[in-house]
């Protein structure tokens, strides 16, 4: 890839050894790098305040601060907020944030599996910069050239007879205004979902989930669940992989044929159940619920939102298990969250429906100049710096082997399961029963991978090694380093 960073910023040297270098082990070289351009451009020093910002700081450190503005007044997201203690992040670049102090974090979460691109590359963050100064905002009701040229990158790496996008403002949205239009189109109500699913938190998207998250959110109606393929933890009995996606099928029929085959108007899936537990489904099962929907007249929405973009080692997770859906989701990795934003990917049976229906929805904020632009950036630079192709091969030649090496020596990974930059390793207490491990063990690993300078991202009894499509085989040794300190721990005592 050519997007390499170089040089390094000012980093508090007594915060070292506490954060990077517990006893008995050598400090890893773990600073976030700049590149070229910033280090005599970048207004922002993660050692002090950004002018713009005037509060009076002098009886306390910014990470202080930062902290206290937070606890005062910021309103967290699936939190009770008392016990509230949020990690401050002042910087990032590539892989890595740090903190005002100069703490540095390899970010093997990408923040919530979205920055697929990494922290502020440059090309994304010059394509925002200059869109700005040329125009902030426009009604989505206008033609805008950023709007255009990113909805045509955007069908040119979808498949064939894909070629409308209609954008929103992130994920979640993008599911609703999916189901909007397969109701639409075919005049029918109910979706159907998994039950290990997460589609988002708005209205009819939390309901279509299958997690916990749905149950104080019940309130959209038609919507159906299902269980789905999982061999590790099999809700069919079966005891190979084409036994569960042979029983997985026959059990979506029977759900479709009990709902009533004419109320049916979508099956809404992850192509990879991301957040549920990176479940790879067996070969033959997308191929087989796009059979179910092609012979009862419904519509596949697939969610790409954040499998997509380059995280699987494809630009879609679905090109490579021989299926093609009728509506595509997407937004995180499309721009690596820079400016928020989303969509809905058309097939062109679906969008002839609205040549002279109206669709009813729309957003202030649809296509959003700077949003467009940073697509435009992201999925360029994507192409020219190969970093799809860096993902595919990162999770092939260093992610598996290592992954499947720790669990080898750890009898606490239950299972290994992933590809490209999307992997989960499932911690059991007990190999032979596959117990989960408690809360309390899962944050434990927590406190020890960030004591070390890792930020994961942890699910239920899961590590998730998520880390940017642009980590490097350095990174990825590091990380595989800690992950073995750490589970060589007696995490289970």
């Amino acid at each position: 890839m050519s997007w390499a960073p170089t040089g390094s910023p000012p980093r508090s040297p007594s915060t070292r050894a506490a954060t990077n270098s517990p006893a008995g082990r050598p400090a890893r070289a773990a600073r976030p790098t700049i590149f070229p351009i910033h280090q005599t451009t970048r207004s922002y020093q993660h050692h002090r305040k950004p002018a713009i910002y005037v509060t009076d700081t002098s009886t306390q450190t910014l990470n202080a601060h930062t902290s206290e503005l937070d606890r005062a007044h910021v309103f967290h997201s699936w939190s009770a907020q008392a016990a509230l203690r949020p990690l401050v992040i002042a910087g990032g670049l590539g892989c890595r944030v740090w903190d005002h102090d100069g703490r540095s974090y390899l970010d093997f979460s990408s923040q919530l599996v979205n920055v697929n691109i990494g922290h502020q590359h440059p090309a994304v963050v010059q394509a925002i910069t200059e869109q700005a100064a040329l125009l902030t905002t426009i009604a989505p009701s206008t033609a805008n050239l950023a709007r255009g040229e990113a909805a045509k990158r955007i069908t040119d790496r979808a498949p064939a007879g894909f070629n409308k996008v209609f954008f929103t403002n992130g994920g979640a949205d993008a599911n609703e205004n999916a189901m909007r239009m397969a109701r639409a189109h075919t005049g029918r109500d109910k979706v159907l979902s998994l039950y290990k699913s997460y589609h988002g938190n708005t209205g009819a998207a939390v309901v279509a989930t299958g997690d916990w998250r749905r149950i104080p959110n019940e309130f959209a109606r038609g919507h159906v669940h299902f269980f789905g393929p999982f061999l590790y933890r099999s809700e069919f009995w079966a005891s190979s992989e084409a036994e569960e996606c042979a029983r997985a099928l026959h059990h979506l029929e029977r759900v479709i044929q009990g709902e009533g085959v004419a109320s049916v108007a979508a099956i809404l899936l992850e192509s990879i159940p991301g957040t549920a537990g990176i479940m790879m489904p067996p070969a033959g099962y997308l191929p087989g619920v796009r059979a179910l929907c092609d012979k009862y007249g419904i519509v596949l929405i697939l969610d790409e939102v954040m499998c997509g973009f380059g995280r699987t080692g494809h630009w879609f997770a679905f090109q490579a298990y021989d299926v093609v859906p009728d509506l595509i989701t997407f937004a995180k990795g499309v721009n690596s969250g820079y400016v928020p934003t989303g969509g809905v990917i058309i097939s062109d049976a679906i969008a002839a429906t609205f040549d002279e229906t109206v669709f009813p929805g729309g957003l202030t904020y649809s296509g959003h100049p700077l949003a467009m632009a940073s697509i435009v950036g992201a999925l360029d630079a994507m192409e020219a710096e190969g970093i799809v192709e860096n993902a595919a091969r990162i999770g092939r030649d260093v992610l598996e082997p290592g992954l499947n090496a720790l669990q080898a020596k750890h009898p606490i990974i239950g299972e290994v399961r992933g590809v490209g930059v999307f992997w989960a390793l499932e911690l059991v207490a007990d190999p032979a029963t596959r117990e989960p491990v408690s809360a309390a063990v899962m944050a434990r690993v927590k406190a020890e991978l960030l004591g070390r300078g890792l930020l994961p991202f942890l699910m239920e009894n899961r590590i998730h090694v998520v880390p940017p499509c642009v980590v490097t085989d350095a990174e990825v040794a590091e990380a595989l380093a800690i992950y073995d300190e750490v589970l060589s721990l007696d995490l289970l005592a």
